[in-house]
């Protein structure tokens, strides 16, 4: 759980943000806000424009119209490069298909993101390491992705996502591509780390792992933020 001082700093806000591409309209004039030790799930029907708040969110795209400040930072005054800089420092990203490289190792994935920040590569993979034991993964870290089960993997992938101790993490459909045994472990992960005070933004088809790991849903319907509720957490 977060601290009272830290509980009320806002680490999202969106100001009427809006994305076109062409004639479609993907996000219409949406604002919000998310703060520190929120878990905040983003459900919608596809094609309704989650995917493309998430990716307005990390940075990966930009908006039409309106503005999008995560950590202090407004993402539209910085460039390609300070935009990547800003993800690899301040956004942890979790997705449905691992996007791990194939041809390097689990301890490899996951020190590489602190290196391509200038940590040092020891200094890079003792964290990595560290990260792969607290998730239960440590005896894989010498494993190529693709000798890891599915659940291994996006273990790997939430050490990845740790690594540089980001202000927010992302999940696209964390579950999406698990079987039901890995999908309950990483739901578990997932509220782990929010009750340890770590903000976590889930977009998700999935109603159970919305009303497991998040305290606020968010529903997206035609570009547009339909309703807001507040979830109790089921076991």
């Amino acid at each position: 759980m977060t601290s009272d001082n830290s509980a009320g700093q806002v680490v999202v806000r969106l100001d009427g943000v809006r994305k076109e591409y062409g004639d479609a309209i993907a996000l219409h004039d949406v604002s919000l806000e998310i703060r520190a030790g929120e878990a905040v799930a983003v459900m919608g029907p596809s094609g309704c424009g989650k995917s493309t708040l998430l990716n307005m969110i990390a940075g990966l795209d930009r908006p039409t119209s309106g503005r999008i400040t995560v950590h202090g930072e407004d993402l539209g005054s910085l460039n390609e490069s300070g935009l990547a800089l800003f993800r690899r420092r301040r956004i942890g990203m979790i997705f449905q298909f691992f996007n791990l490289i194939d041809d390097l190792s689990a301890l490899d994935n996951v020190a590489l993101a602190a290196q391509l920040t200038g940590t040092p590569a020891s200094q890079a993979r003792k964290r990595a390491l560290e990260l792969l034991d607290e998730l239960g993964v440590a005896d894989r870290r010498d494993n190529y992705p693709a000798t890891l089960s599915g659940g291994q993997r996006q273990r790997v992938c939430v050490a990845r996502a740790l690594m540089n101790r980001p202000a927010l993490l992302l999940a696209d459909e964390p579950t999406g591509a698990l079987d039901s045994q890995a999908g309950e472990q990483v739901m578990d992960l997932l509220i782990d780390l929010n009750q340890i005070g770590q903000t976590l933004l889930i977009v998700t088809h999935d109603q159970r792992l919305a009303t497991r790991c998040a305290s606020r849903l968010i529903e997206v319907a035609d570009g547009r933020v339909a309703r807001e509720s507040t979830l109790e957490r089921t076991a």
